[in-house]
């Protein structure tokens, strides 16, 4: 018998999104190029087929699939502000800050390296032994 499991509550109602394939223009000075520059790199893709797969072989309505997909990307930044909590986040954002800050190649080299061995602290305990750790 199946289970009904809601953590929240979500409207039943039927939502629909028109999923469109866009690859610019953006202006070269845009904050955001990166972002667009990623969907637009994804624009020739159709995600629908991988969707309708993934559904037929798990028995699920397609358009729940496409929720849970579309939730947990959506998501994603809250749950690794999560998993490594806003001290963490700022420590390493202020490594990043500082170069920026200097403006130059070697000050961006050295937050790398400071970058790499904050990252492979984290690390350490999901390794074995540490073998790996970078240190």
């Amino acid at each position: 018998m199946p289970v009904a499991f809601s953590l929240w509550e979500v409207s039943e109602s039927t939502r629909r999104v028109d999923l469109v394939s866009w690859d610019g223009p953006w202006d070269e000075d845009d904050p955001d190029a990166n972002f667009k520059s990623d969907v637009a790199l994804y624009a020739h893709v159709d995600p629908m087929e991988t969707i309708r797969n993934l559904a037929a072989a798990m028995g699920l309505p397609e358009g729940a699939v496409a929720h849970y997909v579309l939730a947990k990307w959506a998501s994603a930044g809250s749950g690794g502000l999560l998993e490594l909590g806003p001290s963490m986040v700022h420590r390493l954002w202020a490594v990043v800050a500082e170069a920026e800050e200097d403006g130059t190649s070697e000050a961006r080299l050295v937050a790398y390296e400071q970058l790499r061995q904050m990252i492979s602290w984290l690390r350490l305990p999901l390794i074995e032994d540490g073998a790996d750790s970078g240190y």
